[in-house]
C-alpha cells in the first residue's frame, strides 16, 4: 500500500462482520500465529470488541493459578527430606556398559539429570519426554538399578497390562546378571502369584515390581519404597492419579511420556517443573519410507510378502469396526500362509490383551486393527504399516501411527492408501503431502504437528489447559505461561518501551528480492521482534547470503 506517498507492506487482518485492519509489517511483533486444536473452527472477534480481551484475561488468571499450584508443589518438595542416593557404584558402571546401543546426547543428558536429582536430599520429581524408541526406558532402567543397588525398592507403573508385560520382560533381561528380584503384578498373574508378590513387597524380598493400577490397590504396601516410575500418567483415571499423588509425596518420582512436549512450553516451565526432553533419534535409525497409493490388492499383497519374507510383522489399520472382520478375511485370502489377527476397542479387554500379546510375542504376522494400535508398544519386528483410507486420519494420527514402525536399523515402510479412484478432498491431499514429505527424523514436524504438541501440553498440565490453548492459540498461551511463571518466581524483566518508529523512506523487502510471501512475513516478524543492534547485523548478513546484495 502507499501511505503518505511511501510504499510499504501491510498484513491484512480480517475480523467478524467483515471488518478489516491493515497492520504495518514493522508492528508484526504484536500478533502471533493461532494454533488451536486440529480441525477446530476458529471464531472471529469483532474489531474493537472486548470479548478477545476477556478471553485473554481469563486464560491469564487460570495460568497464574496453575503456575502457583505447580510452584507450591515444587517448593513443598524442596523442603521435604528424601533419600540421598549415593554416587554410582562399580556395579552401576558394569550394568550401563552392557547397554547394546550408543546413547544419544539427549539421552545421556536425561540420565545425568535424573542421577543428579537422586543424589540430592530432596525427593526427585522429573518428567522425561521423548518419542517411542528414543530411549526413555534406558533412563528408567538406570535410575531403577541405582535405587535398587542402594537398598531401596522400585515400582514401575504402566497404564496397560501389555505395556507392563513389555517393561517386565526388559527389566528381567537387563537385571538378570545381578542379585535383584524383579516381579510383575498384573492380571496376567494368578491370584496365588499376586499374593506372593504382595507379600514379597511387604517383606522387602522384591526389589523391583512392575505393574498396572493393580499396584495402587490398598493391599499393596512396601517395606522401603525409594523410587516410583510412572509411564504415561495422563492415561490413568482420576482415582488412580490421586493415589499416585499420595505415594509421590515422600519418594523419588520419575515420570515418562511419549507425547511430544513443545520446546516453548518446556522453556516456560523451567524453574517450576523438572523436565528432560529427548529429541535426538537413535543412531542408525532410518526414516520411514512413505508412499501414498490408491487401494490395490496387488500392492497390499506385495507389501505383505516383502515384510513377511524378511521375518517381519505388519500393521494393517482399518478404522471401521463394522467392516473389520471382512477386511481381516480379505487380508487372510491375500496371504493364506500368514497368521492374521484382529483387534479393536470394542472387544472384551481380556480378548484384546490376548491378541496384542500374541502379536507382541511374534506368534502373529499381521495385526488388522482400528487406530487403537498401542501407542507405547515397542515391536522391533514390525517394520511395515498399511493405513487404509489414510485420507480420513488427522495429521497427528498419521504421524503417531507411522511411528509404530521403524524402530530397528531395518528400512521401514508406510503405505497410505486412498480410494482406488484417487478422489480425496484438498485438505486430505495437503495432509498426506505433508506426511509424505516430512520423513526425515524430527524434521519440520514441530510446525506440522501443533495438534500433537497441544495434546502433549494438555497431558502435561491437565486437560482443562487444552481448552485454554484452544481459546488463545498455542503461541500466545506459551507467552502468557512464561509471564505467569516469571511473575511468581520474581524474575520479571523491566518493561521494555515499545516506541513506534516511522522513517521518511520506503522500508520494505521488495517482492523482486524475496519472492515468497511466507518468507517475507517470517523475515518481517523477526525484524519487528529484534531488541539488539547485533541481531540486525546478523539478519543483514543472512539476507545477503540467501538473497544477494542489499
Amino acid at each position: 500500500l502507499s501511505v503518505d506517498d511511501r510504499q510499504g507492506d501491510f498484513l491484512l487482518l480480517e475480523y467478524a462482520e467483515g471488518s478489516r485492519l491493515y497492520l504495518p509489517v514493522e508492528r508484526l511483533s504484536v500478533i502471533s500465529k493461532y494454533a488451536g486444536a486440529d480441525g477446530a473452527a476458529t471464531r472471529l472477534d469483532r474489531l474493537g470488541g472486548t470479548s478477545w480481551q476477556r478471553v485473554k484475561e481469563s486464560v491469564r488468571a487460570a495460568l497464574r493459578q496453575m503456575a502457583e499450584e505447580l510452584l507450591r508443589l515444587y517448593a513443598a518438595r524442596s523442603v521435604l527430606d528424601g533419600h540421598l542416593f549415593g554416587p554410582d557404584a562399580p556395579w552401576q558402571r558394569e550394568f550401563e556398559a552392557a547397554f547394546r546401543f550408543e546413547e544419544t546426547p539427549d539421552q545421556l543428558r536425561a540420565i545425568e539429570e535424573v542421577k543428579a536429582d537422586m543424589e540430592k536430599p530432596r525427593p526427585m520429581d522429573r518428567l522425561v519426554a521423548g518419542d517411542v524408541g528414543y530411549g526413555k526406558t534406558e533412563v528408567a532402567l538406570r535410575a531403577a538399578f541405582k535405587a535398587a543397588m542402594d537398598g531401596k525398592q522400585v515400582a514401575l507403573l504402566a497404564p496397560t497390562t501389555i505395556l507392563a508385560q513389555q517393561h517386565w520382560a526388559t527389566f528381567t533381561e537387563r537385571f538378570a546378571p545381578f542379585p535383584l528380584r524383579v516381579e510383575l503384578l498384573s492380571r496376567f498373574r494368578s491370584p496365588k502369584e499376586q499374593k506372593a508378590v504382595v507379600a514379597g513387597l511387604r517383606q522387602g524380598t522384591v526389589d523391583v515390581v512392575i505393574g498396572t493400577h493393580r499396584l495402587l490397590s490398598r493391599d499393596v504396601a512396601f517395606l522401603d519404597l525409594g523410587l516410583l516410575i510412572v509411564d504415561e500418567e495422563h492415561r490413568f483415571g482420576v482415582a488412580h492419579k490421586e493415589r499416585i499423588k499420595q505415594i509421590r509425596k515422600s519418594v523419588d518420582v520419575l515420570a515418562l511420556t511419549a507425547t511430544p512436549i513443545p520446546r516453548t512450553l518446556y522453556m516456560s516451565l523451567s524453574g517450576i517443573r523438572d523436565l528432560s526432553v529427548i529429541e535426538t533419534p537413535p543412531l542408525d535409525r532410518l526414516p520411514v519410507e512413505t508412499a501414498v497409493c490408491p487401494f490395490s490388492r496387488q500392492l497390499i499383497r506385495e507389501a505383505l510378502e516383502r515384510e513377511l519374507a524378511r521375518g517381519g510383522q505388519v500393521f494393517f489399520v482399518h478404522n471401521r469396526v463394522q467392516s473389520l472382520p471382512s477386511m481381516t478375511a480379505f487380508i487372510q485370502r491375500l496371504h493364506p500362509r500368514a497368521r492374521v489377527v484382529m483387534a479393536h476397542g470394542q472387544m472384551r479387554e481380556k480378548d484384546l490383551e490376548n491378541v496384542m500379546l500374541r502379536f507382541v510375542g511374534g506368534q502373529a504376522d499381521v495385526l488388522v486393527s482400528t487406530a487403537i494400535v498401542e501407542s507405547g508398544l515397542d515391536i522391533p519386528a514390525s517394520n511395515t504399516i498399511i493405513l487404509n483410507r489414510a485420507d480420513r486420519f488427522g495429521l497427528a494420527q498419521l504421524y503417531q501411527l507411522r511411528g509404530r514402525v521403524g524402530r530397528e536399523r531395518q528400512q521401514a515402510y508406510a503405505y497410505l492408501l486412498i480410494p482406488a479412484d484417487g478422489r480425496i478432498d484438498d485438505t486430505a491431499q495437503k495432509r498426506l503431502r505433508v506426511i509424505q514429505e516430512l520423513t526425515e527424523l524430527g524434521s519440520g514436524f514441530r510446525l506440522a504437528l501443533r495438534d500433537l504438541e497441544i495434546r502433549g501440553a494438555g497431558n502435561l498440565l491437565g486437560s482443562q489447559q487444552h481448552g485454554h490453548i484452544a481459546a488463545v492459540g498455542f503461541d500466545l498461551y506459551s507467552k502468557l505461561l512464561a509471564e505467569a511463571v516469571r511473575e511468581l518466581t520474581g524474575d520479571v524483566p523491566p518493561e521494555a518501551p515499545e516506541p513506534l518508529v516511522t522513517v521518511e523512506v520506503e522500508a520494505l523487502l521488495p517482492e523482486s528480492y524475496v519472492p515468497e510471501v511466507a518468507q517475507r512475513l517470517a523475515l518481517y516478524k523477526r525484524l519487528a521482534g529484534m531488541t539488539r543492534v547485533e541481531e540486525v547485523a546478523e539478519i543483514r548478513s543472512e539476507l545477503r547470503d540467501r538473497f544477494g546484495p542489499l
